[in-house]
């Protein structure tokens, strides 16, 4: 443990691991636009739909499982797996000309892959940062996220417009290539054993399951309400006479990086409920800001204070859920906390446009602050501290 405590955050198989996660971020976020390449051949909305969210469907199915694999056979052979059914689905896409079933098979693949590789790379990434700085590793990571997920839809539009989708193929292969290479060079660092520690599932069959539920309904909340903001805010702009609400989604981007580069590490210090409370009680002023939005100035302020609250809850959050399941469990805590999320975005969208529909847009994010602050009383109330699991965990 004193090697592991010398070490330098920023140590160079952190950084490479980091690479590869941001090169394989980058390789499927160019897929973000594969909706154009389908319209060509004149399918139903409905069907492009279907073959887009194959992809989240079968991520979010899988991740637990591996989440599991990962704690016992270690990140970057889990992650290599992942890779590898990528790149062996990706050249086929050059095969793809109608909107049938071979795209649909495509997308699942690559859902597969990216389930798998996404939260093995993320684990190995916070293996190699030093223990007691999980949060600041937990956070950084999301950052290579952000970043490649602003990127990789500009570069796809500029590949569609100067060589089509061939080249987006291509281009999205190479991005995997470097991602290969990257984690191919970083050193995996063996993780310190946890005795008389419960391993995988049996860890949430400890836990009453009113207390798990609880925990579990937050980053479904969180991804809900993100999806609330994100999803409908062009077409609330729109409604209120702001035509452009690309410099929303700019200033979002970058306070949520300045906050994790800068205060991601405040759970580390603090604790993960001290931090976790006022994000969300930012989160929640903010969604009722939004409400009364009537011009870009104060829409851009919303976009700033919102990303300041998602910066702050994510590395809080995520880390929350690794102490309470136990360090040792950590691939299978981020495999769940990003599963959860992710059914939290997809179950949020249709209930918000419902509400949204029956109610108008105001409406709608102020239901969202209102659902928000609830969640976050119980957990509040209910959840239990992590500092001594933290300690315990790191400690020996």
């Amino acid at each position: 443990m004193t090697q592991e405590r010398g070490r330098s955050f920023w140590n160079r198989d952190f950084l490479l691991a980091l690479a590869s996660y941001f090169f394989l971020f980058m390789s499927v976020s160019l897929f973000f636009l594969l909706p154009v390449v389908l319209e060509k051949f004149g399918p139903r909305q409905s069907r492009i739909g279907l073959i887009m969210g194959v992809f989240s469907v079968v991520a979010i199915a899988v991740r637990p499982f591996f989440g599991r694999m990962i704690d016992v056979r270690g990140g970057r052979r889990i992650a290599l797996l992942g890779l590898a059914i990528i790149i062996f689905a990706v050249p086929f896409f050059h095969f793809v000309d109608d909107a049938g079933w071979l795209p649909f098979l495509l997308r699942a693949l690559t859902g597969l892959g990216w389930g798998i590789s996404m939260t093995a790379t993320i684990s190995m990434c916070s293996d190699l940062a030093p223990a007691e700085r999980l949060a600041k590793s937990m956070g950084v990571i999301g950052v290579a996220g952000l970043v490649a997920n602003a990127l990789g839809p500009l570069l796809a539009e500029e590949l569609l417009r100067g060589g089509g989708a061939g080249r987006l193929y291509n281009v999205s292969l190479l991005f995997l290539g470097a991602s290969l290479g990257c984690l191919l060079l970083a050193r995996e660092i063996p993780r310190p054993d946890c005795p008389g520690g419960p391993g995988g599932m049996r860890v949430l069959k400890l836990a009453p399951w009113a207390l798990a539920a609880i925990i579990a309904s937050v980053p479904v909340f969180h991804g809900a309400i993100r999806g609330a903001m994100i999803y409908f805010i062009a077409v609330f702009g729109n409604s209120i006479g702001i035509s452009r609400v690309g410099p929303f989604f700019l200033v979002f981007s970058l306070a949520a990086i300045l906050t994790r580069f800068r205060l991601g590490d405040l759970s580390d210090r603090f604790g993960r409920k001290t931090v976790i409370l006022p994000a969300a009680l930012i989160i929640v002023a903010n969604l009722f800001v939004i409400a009364q939005v009537r011009g870009l100035p104060l829409l851009l302020v919303t976009g700033f204070v919102g990303g300041l609250g998602q910066g702050l809850i994510f590395p809080a959050l995520s880390t929350y859920i690794i102490d309470f399941l136990g360090r040792e469990n950590k691939g299978l805590a981020i495999s769940l906390y990003n599963s959860l999320f992710d059914v939290g975005m997809g179950l949020g969208s249709p209930l918000f446009g419902w509400i949204s529909d029956m109610a108008g847009y105001r409406w709608m994010y102020r239901v969202a602050g209102i659902f928000l602050l609830a969640s976050t009383a119980v957990f509040m109330l209910k959840a239990p501290a992590t500092e001594s699991r933290r300690v315990a965990n790191s400690g020996t």
